[in-house]
């Protein structure tokens, strides 16, 4: 057989033509799973941000976390030992995907909060949101890794 222009061109428009559909399809599928929202207003959210970090600060909280057994053990100290916030709660997921977010339902056991997740092996985000008994917010991102 001989290779002729026509075989070329066939063949040159079907390598491109499957490496733009391969891109097109990862470019929506990153689009529809992902929203990247991360606040409404970035210019207000800036004027903000200084005063809420050094309130937040001054709490003198320490937070971990981690998943053991389908359970995620949340972990909040101060100086004092334990603390128990007015108000927690949260979204445990995925960090490039919302399709597996979860909100654990937590419960206090005089230590550490604890509630059912399914998490399967990997990189996991709790997005934890609380407020101290005087009423300042508390956020933090906790990286959970699961086995």
């Amino acid at each position: 057989m001989v290779i002729r222009g026509h075989h070329v061109l066939l063949g040159m428009t079907g390598a491109f033509g499957i490496i733009i559909a391969v891109n097109v399809t990862m470019a929506t599928q990153a689009v529809r799973t992902f929203p990247g929202l991360e606040t409404h207003n970035s210019y207000v959210a800036s004027q903000e941000f200084d005063e809420a970090r050094a309130a937040q600060e001054a709490l003198g909280w320490e937070v971990t976390a981690h998943e053991h057994d389908g359970e995620l053990v949340l972990s909040i100290t101060d100086a004092d030992g334990p603390v128990q916030p007015a108000t927690l709660s949260g979204i445990f997921g995925r960090s490039t995907s919302v399709r597996d977010d979860q909100v654990p339902d937590f419960t206090f056991d005089g230590a550490v909060f604890r509630a059912p997740v399914e998490a399967s092996g990997g990189n996991w985000n709790l997005r934890l949101e609380a407020e101290a008994e005087d009423g300042t917010p508390f956020q933090q991102r906790i990286i959970v890794i699961v086995d």
